[in-house]
């Protein structure tokens, strides 16, 4: 299958290659995100391959089937850039990864959170000036505190598991279903309402819906612990940035970590490092000692990679073969795992 894969980067150029050894297909690499404006290069390919900032809106979609497109291949588990409703009507199949490696996601989570509570990257950048003061440095223990986990999917889960298990932490959680495997361990669900009211720590791990959308947003910081730490490794969107500003000036919020932001679109996965980033709010974000971001590399690892490389593969050989597609995500489709 001739297959274009847009957003590509060298690391999706080298595990996509490996893992096509056993597949056949016909992968060309294209830099350019998937707009309206690029659509021309998919001409005379039957897949397009795409990532998370990459747009598939209605018109994309058309123009795209339009070009004899009958298949995309998402190499992600969220779908939230795609018109799954408008994919259905002009017939194209849309495929995505479901759990390429949640290790990997849940495992930066902690990273991030270490980091920002012990003070880790402020620790680093002084010492690398030769500055060994440990004033400003202070943080404190993850044992005993109590910790919101928000989504108890696949990767929810294994964070709730290891700052129960791993760091005796109090595991509050939120989802529409309940996992008895954590309640077991002794985590307890409640309400999104109580589980901002209780804990001191809430990390994100939840599909970015129109009922998640914003669900930090001003009225839940104003409901939240004085202090409380923010992770979000997840989807930007599902926090309020400028609410989330106005908490942290406030010093209602203690600490933001942040692997995703909601206008990461133009920023996320290029060098602008010689250029002026016209995003106020983000600029604003970098300003406060109390915030750590990255730039959506949760899911980097070697391992994840090649899951989603195979994964994303093995899909579409089954369209080109017309076998039934495990990994479709269909318009009536409301959750991401």
């Amino acid at each position: 299958m001739r297959v274009a894969v847009f957003s590509a980067k060298a690391y999706d150029h080298r595990f996509l290659t490996e893992a096509n050894d056993r597949f056949g297909h016909e992968l060309t690499f294209l830099e350019p995100r998937l707009e309206a404006a690029t659509v021309p290069l998919a001409r005379g390919f039957e897949a397009v391959c795409v990532f998370v900032n990459d747009r598939l809106d209605a018109q994309v979609l058309a123009l795209l089937a339009g070009q004899g497109v009958r298949i995309v291949a998402l190499r992600c588990a969220g779908y939230n850039n795609v018109d799954l409703a408008a994919a259905e009507r002009l017939g194209i199949a849309v495929v995505r990864v479901p759990a390429y490696s949640p290790h990997a996601v849940a495992e930066f989570t902690l990273g991030l959170l270490l980091s920002m509570d012990r003070k880790i990257h402020r620790a680093w950048a002084r010492v690398r000036e030769n500055n060994f003061a440990l004033d400003g440095l202070i943080g404190r223990n993850l044992h005993g505190r109590t910790a919101g986990v928000v989504g108890t999917g696949r990767i929810g889960a294994l964070v709730a598991r290891a700052l129960k298990l791993g760091f005796g932490c109090e595991v509050l959680a939120a989802d529409i279903r309940r996992d008895p495997e954590l309640e077991a361990l002794g985590v307890t669900y409640v309400d999104r309402a109580e589980l901002l009211e209780r804990s001191q720590i809430i990390t994100l791990h939840c599909p970015l819906t129109p009922e998640t959308r914003h669900l930090i947003d001003a009225s839940m910081i104003a409901r939240a612990r004085p202090g409380v730490m923010i992770v979000n490794t997840s989807r930007g969107a599902l926090i309020d940035t400028a609410a989330l500003i106005d908490g942290l000036k406030a010093g209602k919020v203690g600490g933001v970590a942040l692997d995703v932001y909601e206008q990461e679109a133009d920023l996320f996965f290029e060098d602008l490092s010689s250029e002026i980033i016209q995003d106020d709010l983000f600029q604003r974000l970098l300003t406060f000692p109390n915030v750590l971001v990255t730039g959506h590399q949760a899911f980097l690892t070697e391992e994840a990679l090649s899951a989603i490389a195979e994964t994303t593969l093995q899909s579409l050989s089954d369209a080109q073969a017309g076998r039934p597609l495990d990994n479709r995500v269909e318009a009536a489709a409301v959750t991401a795992r």
